[in-house]
């Protein structure tokens, strides 16, 4: 289940040896060895917080603003903790800048103080793996395999890319016969999607090391093994999430969780937690276990599948408020009477069997989607269901369903029998830690108004205890929070025209430099077509190139311009006057079709209180938070971050409780303060 980075040998050295250092002395050590490495308060104090609340076997809640060091804070007093600890991330590339910089770097100083060096593993899980049973029937599998995906390829591609497969293939035989992880993060160059598949093997379909002809050489395994040995374990929230709900039997035994990007978890979870029946993955089902049933068993499953098809053809996109529709209903019916009879016809998977790999994924992709249709009819009123049709023109429909909340599952999974602490630069909305807090599943007091929260105290709760270490940077000297008050509040979908002309004011006075953050691709589109047509600017627009190829492009090219949708508000780091203007075009609060969000904002209405203060607003402190952050990511970075949505400043209560959750920039709702702030950055 796991892939291991390890750093230098596992010591004999004894616990009592260990604690003779501290968190200070080792984070210390680490800071001396950067170059031009300096102490930061709030990380000192990070450290020392987390050192208390693992001594005292307390929670805790760490916001630590941009540039605070947290790895560095959390990494260092991990190490004193008796047998591994585990970090998780919100992304593979976090785990992967942890793994690969800043613990080998970590344990690179902390030798001497240690007296040993540290060991390390990056916990992933088994699909990113090569499995050798998997790679043994590859070109039996061939493309067909592929072809019932939830996402399939056009069937002319097999055609011309059939060549193509074969070669990822033998080259991940070549690469097989010299590996001795079998991470796929190694294999360079890579292969797609499809490739892979066929020489992975995703949990739910392992027999395990026991029953598999390969078990003795299975590559997850051993690198399981390797990070029960290792100091620090290094995970990501959706394989700690599937670890929660699978009992906790993924990860290994530890004392302390750290979860970094805290805010992202809970979110997570619910994916987790989600499951979905489409037509395609029936016929997948059928075509599996084909080889194990009888020929009217597979005819019932392919009926099954063309029910769904009919039941899902009429029905629009969005949340289903009364139940499943009759035709839904009766198609979710044979799903589940059809996959029963053929689980119960093929039987249990024995030690004995000629093939015990393929009759546990036929079993295993049918257990899912009997157990998905069962809690579909159940429906359960403390689940959402709903009809997902994609945009992309690729024709998927699925009948989705998902946890009102997940709150309870992490109150009982995440916090037993271990110290947890939960950091980000954005935990607390309104300067409180309360609607993170029952977000995570921790027991708070009742929550406050949010026309209150802003002049109210962080608290703590039963077990548990927050911190705020601030950040370093000086937010009041570097940069500026202008809001465009005078705009008319937004209505229709895309980029008004009022906020257009403002759009482009702000960019012309800057020359360039500017991120936008928009609420829809619609506007962001309307927002690149318009400055190109009234400017020479470069624009980069979200879509057009791969992102990782625009961010590049905005951060080489001074005058450029970057604009996009969601993924943009949290995943771009330009440090420096290549970003010095962050423009938002709209508060980014929940749309009204979004499912889970909607269904949870009903559920409180219903119980009497605001859905719209307690689910609409929290989701739009969190991502304006992050949006907002994308401005000053170093000392010597100064700007404008420019909201053209007036409600941020004439909407009472939550208008303050969003500003609250910011950073504290200096706060203008003045035009020209703006506009000149912007030409005096554009001749420096």
């Amino acid at each position: 289940m796991v892939s291991s980075v390890v750093a230098g040998t596992v010591s004999d050295v004894t616990a009592a040896t260990r604690k003779k250092a501290t968190a200070s002395q080792l984070l210390a050590a680490a800071v001396g060895a950067v170059p031009g490495g300096a102490s930061r308060p709030g990380q000192e104090q990070m450290a020392a917080a987390i050192e208390r609340a693992v001594k005292e076997r307390e929670h805790l809640l760490v916001q630590a603003g941009t540039g605070t060091g947290k790895s560095l804070a959390y990494l260092t007093p991990a190490l004193l903790v008796d047998g591994p600890v585990v970090v998780s991330t919100a992304t593979l590339a976090l785990q992967n800048q942890l793994v690969e910089h800043d613990l080998p770097r970590l344990a690179d100083a902390v030798e001497p103080v240690l007296g040993r060096r540290p060991t390390f593993a990056v916990l992933k899980g088994r699909h990113h793996y090569l499995c050798v049973a998997k790679l043994e029937h590859a070109d039996e599998e061939g493309p067909t395999d592929t072809l019932f995906d939830d996402a399939p390829p056009k069937a002319t591609q097999w055609l011309g890319e059939a060549g193509k497969l074969g070669k990822q293939i033998i080259r991940v035989r070549q690469w097989a016969e010299k590996t001795t992880t079998g991470d796929r993060d190694e294999l360079d160059p890579g292969v797609d999607e499809t490739a892979w598949r066929q020489v992975s093997m995703p949990a739910r379909d392992c027999v395990g090391a026991g029953r598999c002809p390969y078990g003795a050489e299975c590559f997850a395994e051993a690198s399981r093994v390797r990070a029960r040995e290792a100091d620090i374990v290094v995970t990501n929230h959706s394989l700690l999430a599937v670890d929660m709900l699978a009992e906790r039997n993924i990860v290994p035994p530890h004392k302390l969780l750290i979860v970094d990007e805290a805010h992202e978890l809970a979110d997570r979870v619910s994916s987790a937690a989600q499951a979905e029946l489409t037509p395609e993955a029936v016929e997948r089902a059928s075509k599996r276990a084909r080889p194990l049933i009888s020929p009217a068993a597979a005819e019932s499953l392919a009926e099954a599948a063309d029910s769904l098809t009919v039941g899902l053809g009429d029905i629009p996109a969005g949340r289903l408020t009364t139940g499943l529709p009759p035709l839904l209903h009766q198609a979710v019916l044979l799903i589940d009477s059809a996959t029963r009879a053929a689980l119960d016809a093929i039987g249990d998977v024995k030690n004995d069997d000629p093939d015990p790999v393929r009759k546990q994924q036929a079993k295993a992709i049918l257990d899912d989607i009997s157990t998905t249709a069962q809690r579909l009819l159940e429906e359960s009123e403390f689940d959402v269901a709903w009809v997902e049709k994609s945009d992309l023109g690729n024709g998927r429909r699925a009948l989705v369903v998902a946890p009102l909340s997940v709150a309870g599952t992490l109150a009982t999974n995440l916090y037993d029998e271990r110290t947890v602490v939960a950091t980000s630069a954005t935990l607390t909305l309104g300067g409180r830690f309360d609607t993170v807090a029952r977000s995570l599943g921790l027991p708070t007091a009742a929550p406050v108004p949010a026309a209150r929260a802003a002049a109210a105290p962080p608290v703590s709760g039963d077990g548990w205890s927050s911190l705020d270490v601030g950040s370093p940077f000086d937010y009041p000297r570097q940069g500026i929070l202008y809001v465009a008050s005078h705009l008319p509040r937004p209505a229709a979908s895309g980029l008004p025209d009022a906020a257009g002309e403002e759009l482009i004011k702000l960019v012309t006075a800057l020359g360039g430099r500017t991120l936008g953050l928009f609420s829809s691709r619609r506007a962001a589109t309307q927002a690149a077509e318009l400055l190109r047509a009234r400017t020479d600017l470069p624009v980069l627009l979200q879509g057009e190139e791969s992102l990782p190829i625009l961010v590049r492009k905005f951060r080489e090219q001074r005058e450029s311009c970057l604009f996009g949708v969601m993924s943009l508000w949290q995943g771009v780091d330009v440090p420096g006057d290549a970003c010095q203007l962050v423009v938002i075009d709209r508060l980014p609060f929940p749309r009204p079709d979004e499912p889970l969000a909607a269904a949870r904002a009903a559920a409180v209405d219903a119980g009497g209180g605001s859905g719209f203060a307690a689910v609409s607003v929290p989701i739009a402190a969190v991502r304006l938070a992050q949006g907002v952050g994308r401005l000053i990511r170093s000392t010597g970075d100064k700007g404008v971050v420019a909201v053209l949505d007036s409600r941020l400043e004439t909407a009472r209560g939550y208008g303050a409780f969003l500003r609250q959750s910011l950073p504290p920039f200096w706060y203008t709702t003045r035009p020209e303060v703006a506009l000149g702030a912007l030409e005096r950055l554009a001749k420096s």
